[in-house]
């Protein structure tokens, strides 16, 4: 027998390490630089925030001690009109129309949008895909004072001429502000849900189909749920959207402050009451003026306790998949 003549293993040649020296200048300054900045763009966001809730905090304080009115009355009166002697400062016909609104809203955005979401998802092919979507995106550039537009001259003329004279339509009605908020959130609504549904691993769809799945099984039983949480985070993040949507509401619902069951009459929200106090004859340090501020922190606590919920939501029902 031929003995094979050994061989010594030879090690891969790793490449060699770069040297400080024989770094470029700029890499160097990189290394050096970039760190600081990047915590320093972070720290900006939180003392941003910090700044807001210390200016709204402070003049909210102030408020309360211009007029005399005690949180409770403040939150739970129910009536709201500075220039009455005494003035009365009850912000909940503003909840209220608030609430209207986003409700409203969100009864039209929410299964448009998750349907959307679910036919571009699971149903469309790539090429319709790739035209709908960008296509859908379109409304959320559009600006919102439009909407308001739109509401005055479209969307209000049309409830007119197929309710009247049976039923009575005023000109600022909170419908038409519903029906434009709500089209104006359904693009968030599609594309944050359709991008959680596409990250939906396929083997879990060539898994139900296997066991003789149709199509609309996959999309409601498997792929839905397991994205829940995503979906969910985006409904909570378009009503946030809608509670403190301004322009579209001022112009369509009007700025009347009132508790009504009816939809086709006018309301207040609380962004309409902070523009109309600001463009207003109020005397700046007035309890009047202060005022914008208790409400503007009402709304900033409101639209931060759904975040919070958001979060709640999101970090309970995710879904982690290898």
């Amino acid at each position: 027998m031929t003995q094979l003549p050994q061989t010594t293993p030879v090690s891969p040649k790793l490449p060699p390490r770069r040297s400080w020296a024989g770094r470029s200048w700029f890499q160097g300054v990189q290394e050096v630089a970039v760190p600081p900045l990047i915590f320093l763009c972070a720290c900006v966001t939180v003392l941003t925030t910090l700044g807001i809730i210390a200016v709204l905090g402070v003049e909210t304080v102030r408020f309360f001690r211009a007029s005399g009115v005690g949180l409770v009355e403040f939150l739970a009166g129910p009536s709201l009109n500075p220039k009455a002697d005494p003035p009365r400062y009850g912000i909940l016909p503003l909840f209220w129309g608030t609430f209207v609104i986003a409700f409203g809203s969100s009864l039209i955005a929410l299964p448009v949008g998750l349907l959307s979401a679910i036919f571009l998802s699971e149903y469309a092919p790539r090429g319709l895909r790739s035209v709908l979507k960008p296509t859908l995106e379109l409304l959320a550039g559009i600006p919102t004072i439009v909407y308001g537009y739109l509401a005055l001259l479209l969307v209000t003329p049309v409830l007119k001429a197929v309710l009247e004279p049976a039923i009575r339509v005023e000109f600022y009605n909170a419908l038409s502000g519903c029906v434009v908020v709500g089209i104006m959130i359904i693009p968030m609504v599609s594309s944050l849900s359709e991008d959680v549904l596409s990250a939906v691993p396929r083997g879990l769809r060539e898994a139900a189909y296997g066991l003789g799945a149709t199509k609309f099984e996959v999309a409601t039983r498997v792929v839905l749920p397991a994205g829940l949480s995503g979906v969910i985070a985006s409904f909570i993040l378009a009503i946030s959207r809608a509670v403190g949507e301004t322009m579209a509401v001022l112009l369509a619902v009007g700025v009347k402050p009132q508790i009504t069951l009816n939809p086709l009459r006018s309301m207040e929200t609380m962004t309409a009451y902070i523009v109309n106090v600001m463009k207003g004859e109020a005397a700046v340090g007035s309890a009047e003026h202060l005022s914008l501020y208790a409400v503007g922190m009402a709304l900033f606590v409101i639209t931060l306790v759904m975040n919070i919920i958001s979060g709640i939501i999101l970090k309970h029902f995710r879904e982690e998949y290898d």
